[in-house]
């Protein structure tokens, strides 16, 4: 019988997310590809259009508003 606990392993929950993981720009420009992947979509054609329309529109801020 196993006497493991699961529940020692994880962080506890009321831990709050270190700085360095809250930032989403690297100061870098934001690819089509960058803002799919953000977004929990697929690399397809329609969604890299999506995408380019998207940052058109909206420029680097578009992933900042997918991003928390």
């Amino acid at each position: 019988m196993s006497t493991s606990q699961p529940h020692a392993s994880r962080p506890p929950e009321d831990s709050a997310t270190p700085d360095r993981l809250l930032h989403a720009r690297t100061g870098t420009d934001v690819s089509p590809e960058d803002l799919v992947l953000a977004s929990g979509k697929d690399l397809t054609p329609h969604n890299l259009e999506w995408a380019k329309r998207k940052l058109a529109a909206e420029g680097p801020a578009a992933l900042e508003k997918l991003l928390p």
